[in-house]
């Protein structure tokens, strides 16, 4: 049961999103722009890259729709609650870690990180028994079962 005022959130504490187990890529591949549009895989890898640990998932998710859906400055906390309002797709069904080869990490504040999944930092955070992992879903739905 939903009350009043909750809101859903994407976020994640110290964990690393691994690449999901049936993606074509064996290392992170930036983006590239769609019919001339910039694509949400590329808005998310932009966002994240130019700065890491800046931001939650969930501040990166709502900036993406913002910027999708042309939404103003000044509409931004309303807009924002009613995204939050109901549950979104967090980062483990993002292009990023599906298809794109990239590790999303969150550290201790909630704050992600980009890492390419043949980096020897992706690797020293797959391998620390400290940082929480959960697979990225598959892009096939049939290996999803």
């Amino acid at each position: 049961m939903k009350l009043k005022d909750q809101t859903h959130t994407t976020n994640y504490i110290n964990t690393l999103i691994v690449i999901a187990a049936d993606s074509k890529t064996a290392q992170g591949i930036i983006p590239v722009l769609k019919n001339d549009k910039k694509t949400i895989a590329l808005l998310q890898f932009e966002i994240i890259t130019q700065n890491p640990y800046k931001y939650s998932s969930d501040d990166v998710l709502f900036q993406v729709y913002a910027v999708r859906n042309d939404l103003i400055a000044s509409e931004y906390n309303e807009a924002r609650n009613q995204f939050f309002s109901k549950g979104q797709a967090c980062f483990r069904a993002s292009p990023l870690t599906k298809q794109y080869g990239w590790g999303v990490h969150a550290n201790e504040e909630g704050k992600i990180a980009l890492y390419d999944c043949c980096s020897e930092e992706y690797q020293s955070l797959l391998n620390n028994p400290m940082v929480i992992k959960v697979k990225a879903m598959q892009t096939s739905r049939k290996n999803n079962i």
